[in-house]
């Protein structure tokens, strides 16, 4: 039955590998369940019903690309948007976590309109290659700055010196989390599989004599996630609210789309089935488990789901079909019963692995050409406010503006497509209306 539903002897494979690249592909991925509750937290949420709530929207998109798409590749709560969702939207602007999710949700909605239409690429043209490579290089930085500091590596100090720094780094969870970054970063030169989730587990057990692990406890059975909990009526409170809600929805999408189809193109590109003329096959039927994992998972209770590059781990291995993702999927509901084992796990163990997914979202600004001012400037910006001013959506801000900016300064407007035009209109509005509220 196996063999006439994943059509596995087609694919080169079999039962017995796309078990094992399955279990590869979860373990590279499950880190997840401990760092997305421990983020969404920091917006008010509970940790249990966050956990239940990833792990259940990551079985449902997870399984939708097994059956639907045929592909080897799983998904989950993506990295950066849980940290826009949590430190950007909630503690920076000032909403609740429910208007968050209901952003999420028409976000999730627009993204299946889209795939169904077959829109994402007339947005994904009208980007300059420059900034979508900023963006997420940007978001890469972020997310390290926030392991840093919930690690207590780098901490507030009015001063502006680095002494309460450096008292701090071999002391409690700044000292533990340095020791998990050698450990995490050692199994990364090794080419351990799974090292980041093993990095974690490492670090949680070293804190124990060191007094910073404690077990959570609590019951093995799932919490309930939570499920419709959305707060439409504090978007239409006010014309910047819903200015606000105009522009985070854009960030979520905007990102969550560029992120899905670069790692969907990386992993295709592993796994050896993208045809000839570069298109990959079912490409269609993958981006509909992203916008339906993204649905649900606003539904249910947590931030975006997205295509994770961890996948490549598993078609490292041999993985070919959805029978890889489907045993993925498995995994990550039976890791329901295991809350109270991630929640034991302190943010010293998740810091390091946050700063380790921040490098290596850096890739891409390889890429960028900084001697071209008109290009490099604009990413620059992007990539810098994304951190000093602890916003995704500022550093898209600033950089969408001066991009526009500096190709009419240069002469060069006619490399402006349309799209850029109407984000900076938008942008330049957003300002105008927040200086008058």
């Amino acid at each position: 039955m196996l063999e006439r539903f994943f059509h596995l002897k087609e694919n080169g494979t079999n039962v017995r590998t796309e078990v094992i690249a399955g279990a590869t592909t979860f373990a590279t991925m499950a880190y997840i369940l401990a760092i997305n509750p421990a983020i969404l937290s920091a917006a008010g949420m509970d940790f249990g019903r966050v956990f239940s709530a990833t792990a259940i929207a990551s079985f449902i998109a997870t399984l939708f690309m097994a059956l639907k798409a045929n592909l080897p590749f799983g998904l989950s709560a993506g990295m950066g948007l849980n940290a826009f969702f949590a430190y950007t939207v909630c503690q920076g602007m000032g909403y609740s976590w429910r208007w968050a999710l209901s952003a999420i949700l028409v976000e999730g909605v627009i993204f299946l309109l889209m795939t169904f239409f077959n829109l994402r690429e007339a947005i994904v043209n009208g980007i300059p290659a420059s900034l979508k490579r900023a963006i997420g290089a940007g978001i890469g930085l972020f997310i390290a700055y926030i392991g840093l500091k919930d690690a207590g590596i780098i901490v507030a100090d009015p001063e502006g010196t680095l002494s309460a720094l450096s008292e701090e780094w071999f002391r409690g969870t700044a000292g533990l989390a340095m020791l998990g970054l050698v450990l995490t970063s050692a199994l990364l030169l090794f080419k351990v599989k799974g090292a980041l989730l093993l990095g974690i587990i490492g670090t949680t057990l070293m804190g124990i004599p060191l007094g910073v692990t404690h077990y959570a406890g609590g019951s093995y059975l799932p919490s309930a996630p939570y499920f419709c909990e959305f707060a439409f009526g504090e978007i239409f409170a006010s014309g910047q609210s819903i200015f606000d809600f105009s522009m985070v929805v854009f960030t979520f999408l905007f990102v969550d789309m560029f992120d899905t189809v670069g790692t969907l193109i990386a992993c295709a590109g592993k796994s050896g089935i993208i045809q000839p003329d570069g298109s990959i096959p079912r490409c269609r039927d993958a981006l509909f488990a992203d916008a339906v994992g993204t649905t649900a998972g606003a539904i249910l209770g947590t931030s975006t789901v997205t295509t994770y590059v961890e996948s490549s781990s598993g078609v490292a291995i041999g993985g070919r079909t959805g029978l890889t993702s489907a045993v993925t999927a498995l995994l990550f509901l039976a890791a329901l019963f295991l809350q109270p084992l991630f929640g034991s796990v302190p943010a010293a163990a998740t810091s390091p692995a946050l700063i380790i997914v921040g490098l290596m979202m850096m890739s891409p600004i390889r890429s960028i050409n900084f001697e071209d001012l008109s290009e490099g400037l604009p990413a620059f910006m992007t990539i810098i406010m994304m951190v000093c001013a602890s916003s995704i959506s500022d550093g898209i801000m600033f950089g969408v503006l001066f991009y526009v900016a500096v190709k009419f300064i240069s002469g060069r407007r006619k490399e402006l497509q349309p799209v850029m035009l109407v984000l900076a209109a938008l942008f330049i509005l957003k300002t105008v209306v927040g200086l008058f509220t």
